[in-house]
């Protein structure tokens, strides 16, 4: 079975109907619901998600629409089917840097985060549409079909 971390661009992208990555996004979901993949939602993400949905709504002119975005955030993504690992922000962290370290700041916190929790999960694909994680090794993004 394909097991995949979900990154915040491709969350963001289901529930924001004008994002630019909707088709892209809907198009991956539905390959992976047919392959049975085990979808990974990191607290991280899903974190980062939410500020960018509600930043991006309110700059948009659109807050209006917040209160739904996030209603279909929790139908979306149940607290249940969170995998919770701020907790291990304070064991990580010495390694959090290291991995921000080696790919010379291009990969941000949250981002070095779900590597580190990609290989300690053994979870081989991260969907996103950040090419940043193409230079991890170990990782394969998924950004298409």
């Amino acid at each position: 079975m394909t097991k995949a971390i979900l990154d915040s661009n491709f969350l963001v992208a289901l529930i924001d109907e004008k994002d630019k990555w909707r088709k892209s996004a809907i198009s991956i979901q539905k390959a992976l619901k047919k392959k049975n993949a085990r979808l990974v939602y990191l607290d991280c993400a899903v974190n980062e998600m939410i500020s960018v949905i509600a930043r991006r709504l309110e700059e948009k002119g659109r807050s209006q629409e917040f209160d739904l975005a996030l209603q279909r955030i929790e139908q979306a993504i149940p607290a249940e089917s969170i995998s919770w690992i701020y907790p291990e922000v304070r064991r990580l962290y010495p390694d959090i840097l290291a991995v921000i370290k080696e790919h010379k700041g291009k990969l941000n916190f949250h981002d070095a985060l779900m590597v580190l929790a990609a290989r300690e999960m053994d979870i081989p694909h991260v969907v996103s549409f950040d090419q940043d994680f193409d230079e991890v090794d170990g990782i394969d993004r998924i950004s298409k079909l």
